[in-house]
């Protein structure tokens, strides 16, 4: 399909991570895109790393921006609105802790072609970050696939104003056409502390679309620094409803 790809990375003080994705994105089969980091006012090197990063691979197209105000949502919307100003027409998103598989913007422009404007994927526990065991990483794993179906009951992600059922798509792995992204009103500019933006970006684009879902083949391997800081238990109160906040909500 034609179309212009970018992929967004939002990033606060990542100067230690940013490296992973960006080289996972250096792998990929499909090459045919735009990356774009959006450093949310970090106070280390993140948005040096990802100078150098470019400068490195001149084969691919990288750029880092900047955006003041605190909070993933408001990283991603500047980031997804500002790709859109330079002509993308397909967006996608991971995190600055994630690696992408080497099929996964492959999968994504798949994705779109089937006719999905929204698509969540799947992900797996990366292991070359925290010696978290393999039975953890598994109940976390389960944890987190029972709470997104779990979620399509939630009083919140219920209502006449929904085309569709309740979509779990993280925000590490996502991807949207501009289209509709503009259509739906995008993420919310809004701090983690005050609301999952992946969530909320979900359930504005079933206001105006069935035309959403999942692919098994887009994969992301997600950090468990998180998990290893907080504890599965912790961690998995944090997701579903933040029913648990550590003494600081951005794990670094």
């Amino acid at each position: 399909m034609t179309g212009r790809l970018w992929v967004i990375i939002p990033a606060y003080n990542e100067e230690k991570w940013i490296e992973g994705p960006l080289r996972s994105l250096a792998a990929q089969r499909f090459r045919d895109f735009t990356v774009l980091v959006v450093d949310n006012a970090s106070t280390d090197a993140t948005a040096d790393v990802v100078r150098a990063f470019a400068a490195a691979h001149p084969e691919m197209d990288v750029r880092v921006i900047g955006e003041r105000q605190k909070g993933t949502g408001a990283a991603c919307d500047t980031g997804m609105r500002q790709a859109i100003e330079n002509g993308a027409t397909h967006l996608a998103r991971t995190d600055a802790d994630c690696l992408v598989a080497p099929q996964w913007t492959e999968a994504v422009m798949r994705g779109f072609a089937s006719g999905l404007e929204l698509i969540g994927g799947r992900f797996k526990a990366r292991t070359d970050d925290f010696a978290v065991p393999r039975t953890e990483r598994a109940v976390l794993a389960f944890l987190v696939g029972f709470g997104g179906y779990a979620a399509r009951f939630r009083r919140a992600n219920r209502g006449p104003e929904y085309l569709g059922p309740y979509l779990l798509c993280a925000g590490g792995n996502t991807a949207i056409t501009a289209s509709l992204y503009e259509r739906c009103g995008g993420y919310p500019r809004s701090c983690i502390e005050e609301d999952h933006e992946d969530r909320t970006l979900v359930n504005r684009v079933r206001c105006v679309t069935r035309a959403y879902g999942r692919r098994r083949d887009m994969v992301v391997y997600w950090s468990q620094r998180r998990t290893k800081a907080w504890g599965i238990r912790n961690t998995f109160a944090w997701y579903t409803s933040h029913g648990y906040r550590g003494e600081t909500v951005d794990v670094r």
